[in-house]
């Protein structure tokens, strides 16, 4: 048996100075004038048990108050075994923010609507490492591995398009994404790269990164987004935004091979809601289960003490007016 809060139980000193109290305040009720005894005239009596046992209301008083401060102090059990299961796994995002994921074939358009998705997917997954990695025509980390996922959300906010040097490294940043996760100690370790377009900067190529990926035990699960045909792209020019209509240029052969080399799966989002459910199919599939036995399991014992409260409380009331009442 343990106390979820011990310290209530130091007021069992209390007990102390009202037991004094009452022994006190029983003498002071005795009779103070002494009279001629009238043992020759009135035939001795012997005590009757009422004499006897007329602590006992104050007795159940104050085992009613121990009992209560125990309450208070929240008796728990702690003599169970559970067996239990705990998922986490160490996934990096490696996300594509050159200019061409401004287009608006996704609302309000691909960048802000992966970062929406992204953000979700990260608030599922409470027990799982994540960081980010973000790529154009360079790449660097936005975030290392963390579970501290309100740091990671607020980062996100952070992430625009333009803030590195344009272009669409693939290789480059599924290469950067891939040395922030090779020396976990994870069982599972998981990349979930996504981009618009095709490899064209960058001295690494994308299947050498794959290959790097796959030597390392490294699963990478790859995205295109972007609309089947052209999509429109917003153009800055002197009397406003304007829209065009650009092609959609996604090298998907060579994310399905990145995705088939390391083990993991290719996907094609084409608006809002296939990439949500892309996110929710990762989310399905990476689940690494670790079987725990967990012992002490803390259950509260509280209530059959505050039931013999209120017994106890019940008898001391009944007695006291009743067969111990007094009479002024």
């Amino acid at each position: 048996m343990t106390f979820a809060n011990p310290s209530y139980l130091y007021l069992l000193l209390l007990l102390i100075p009202l037991t004094g109290w009452y022994i006190w305040k029983m003498r002071k009720n005795q009779a103070s004038i002494r009279v001629s005894s009238s043992r020759a005239f009135v035939p001795s009596r012997t005590n009757t048990w009422k004499v006897y046992l007329r602590h006992l209301p104050h007795v159940f008083r104050m085992a009613a108050i121990a009992f209560l401060i125990v309450v208070l102090a929240r008796p728990q059990s702690t003599d169970n075994w559970q067996n239990s299961t705990t998922e986490g796994i160490d996934i990096i995002l490696g996300m594509d923010i050159s200019s061409s994921m401004l287009a608006e074939d996704l609302k309000p358009n691909r960048l802000e609507a992966a970062k929406n998705v992204a953000a979700s997917f990260i608030n599922g997954r409470s027990n799982d490492n994540i960081g980010l990695v973000v790529f154009s025509g360079e790449s660097f980390t936005q975030c290392p591995l963390t579970t501290d996922h309100a740091v990671l959300l607020n980062l996100f906010k952070d992430i625009h398009s333009g803030m590195i040097e344009d272009g669409t490294a693939i290789g480059l940043g599924l290469a950067n994404a891939v040395s922030r996760i090779k020396d976990s100690q994870a069982i599972s370790k998981v990349i979930i790269l996504l981009t618009d377009g095709s490899n064209n900067r960058g001295e690494i190529a994308p299947v050498t990164a794959a290959e790097i990926a796959r030597t390392f035990g490294i699963r990478v699960y790859t995205i295109g987004v972007g609309t089947k045909g052209e999509a429109p792209y917003p153009f800055q020019t002197a009397f406003g935004i304007k829209y065009q209509n650009i092609p959609v240029d996604i090298d998907e052969p060579t994310l399905k091979q990145i995705a088939a080399t390391t083990g993991g799966q290719y996907f094609r989002a084409t608006d809002n809601a296939s990439l949500r459910a892309i996110y929710t199919e990762i989310d399905q599939m990476e689940k690494t289960k670790i079987s725990v036995q967990e012992f002490s399991k803390k259950q509260e014992e509280y209530r059959n003490i505050a039931l013999l409260v209120f017994t106890l409380l019940l008898l001391e009331i009944l007695l006291r007016y009743t067969l111990f009442r007094k009479i002024p």
